[in-house]
């Protein structure tokens, strides 16, 4: 079983201040959680393999080209836009390095 002195120590390195209710509680937690890692480490996996994912995923790419646009509804999407800049919609400044 942890010890209070063992959750004292993680609770420090988190940077938490704990009750002595608290302590009790992550001690018993704790101590269960560890319990059933021991369980995990004592199954015979020999002969099991590795495992990444459950389904076998692939990335699934496509060649970046750039396409026409249709410039009537290009000038109908900018002439609809409050303001605009050699034919760029220009919108407000969403980052900033001002603090």
């Amino acid at each position: 079983m942890i010890t209070k002195e063992q959750v004292q120590h993680i609770a420090s390195l988190a940077r938490l201040k704990l009750t002595e209710q608290e302590i009790e509680k992550f001690q018993k937690d704790l101590s269960s959680i560890l319990e059933y890692f021991e369980v995990l480490n004592s199954l015979d996996i020999k002969d099991v393999q590795p495992l990444v994912h459950v389904l076998p995923l692939e990335n699934v790419t496509r060649e970046d080209t750039a396409a026409k646009a249709n410039s009537e509804l290009v000038q109908e999407l900018l002439d609809a836009a409050p303001s605009q800049d050699q034919g760029f919609l220009q919108v407000k400044e969403v980052f900033s390095d001002e603090e």
